[in-house]
């Protein structure tokens, strides 16, 4: 945390209750405070265009929203500002989302009714340490970065699954760019699932982020 500072915070949601709600809670907090809300992602991504030096610790982002949404506003963000520290906010627990909010360089993901304690737990982390992923994203516990206590040994082609795991593709997709049948891609997913004690492609995807498989 910065010393004798406030953590500066943007919020991009669309739901002016929400957005409002959320607002008093981050005020509450002894060293965070909330300096702009936007209502979608095209007015912040104008605003930042038009501030390049503002100032801001974490950008709280909604991934529903008009005009342009989360998934969207985070490719942009991973093309122009990749400094800019993320935590997207959602309804729901949707893989498909979460992966794409993720591989497009968001620093942790939450639920919109995530406990206020874990809510501030979850900024600090990602102000602090770089990100913050819950049990519920990732199917698995999260492991510290540093944490080189469990060396895996794995082959080229598991490798090779996991980059396409980090994509937007289908697993049906993925059997035909390695050119295997989906049945050996089930085998090499459940494998590895195995081998890392991960239960989902979330875990796969974190996993493969952290031990800069690939790189976001």
């Amino acid at each position: 945390m910065k010393p004798n500072t406030k953590n500066k915070i943007i919020i991009v949601d669309d739901h002016q209750l929400f957005s409002q709600s959320l607002e008093l809670l981050i005020n509450s907090f002894k060293d965070f405070e909330v300096i702009n809300r936007f209502e979608n992602g095209k007015v912040f991504v104008s605003y930042v265009q038009d501030h390049e030096d503002t100032d801001v610790d974490l950008i709280l982002l909604d991934v529903n929203m008009p005009v342009l949404d989360g998934v969207s506003t985070m490719k942009w963000i991973k093309e122009n500002r990749p400094d800019l520290k993320v935590i997207a906010l959602s309804v729901n627990d949707d893989e498909e989302i979460i992966i794409k909010m993720i591989t497009n360089g968001a620093k942790g993901y939450l639920l919109k009714d995530t406990s206020p304690e874990i809510f501030k737990d979850a900024m600090v982390s990602v102000i602090e340490k770089g990100f913050y992923f819950t049990e519920m994203v990732s199917g698995m516990l999260v492991k510290k970065a540093n944490d080189d206590s469990k060396k895996i040994s794995l082959k080229e082609k598991e490798l090779v699954f996991i980059k396409h795991a980090c994509t937007e593709k289908t697993y049906k997709e993925i059997a035909s760019e390695m050119c295997l049948s989906p049945k050996t891609i089930d085998g090499y997913r459940e494998c590895l699932f195995d081998k890392l004690e991960i239960k989902t492609r979330i875990g796969l995807v974190l996993y493969a982020i952290k031990n800069k498989i690939v790189l976001i």
